[in-house]
């Protein structure tokens, strides 16, 4: 097997999961929050996608299509490249809100699919290349690329989690 088989596997099952949290949700499935000072669906939803659009499209030397493609306007948020949702007070986490899952899934679709076309071209050379010197060791884009697939996959476990616990509160 290839490592880009491999990465583009973890992608994919990264999508599964992002779709097995969010489709079929109404707002109220979205937007609740366990607590208040929990993230919920659609912003953990929309903060994975964040990450990864940001991060990837680093790594392919491109703009990150939230803004280049109007997803930010399509979502009802502001267009701030450097807004990932990283640091979110629980205020800011609140103020992320979604009326249907289409157009944030939608977005994270998007990602995924330029994520698969960068990782489809990915060789040992461009895993090696240090790509953020501001770490000790510095970081190269096989540890990026592990990093977002991480996070994604902590993201979507705990969207479907959200999801588990709304489902048993007897809401839809």
């Amino acid at each position: 097997m290839e490592t880009r088989d491999v990465l583009t596997d973890a992608f994919g099952r990264i999508k599964e999961e992002v779709h097995s949290a969010a489709d079929g949700l109404a707002a109220a499935g979205l937007n609740y929050r366990p607590d208040a000072d929990a993230n919920s669906i659609g912003w953990l939803v929309w903060h994975l996608a964040r990450v990864q659009d940001d991060h990837v499209a680093d790594l392919a030397d491109r703009r990150q299509v939230y803004v280049t493609e109007g997803w930010a306007a399509k979502l009802g948020l502001t267009a701030d490249e450097r807004d990932i949702g990283y640091g979110h007070t629980s205020e800011q986490v609140a103020a992320v809100k979604f009326d249907r899952p289409d157009s944030l899934v939608a977005y994270f679709d998007r990602v995924s699919e330029l994520s698969l076309e960068y990782v489809a071209a990915v060789d040992g050379a461009e895993l090696d290349r240090i790509v953020d010197t501001s770490w000790d060791p510095p970081v190269s884009a096989g540890v990026r690329i592990v990093s977002v697939i991480d996070d994604c996959a902590q993201h979507t476990g705990q969207a479907n989690y959200v999801r588990g616990m709304f489902e048993r509160l007897g809401a839809s």
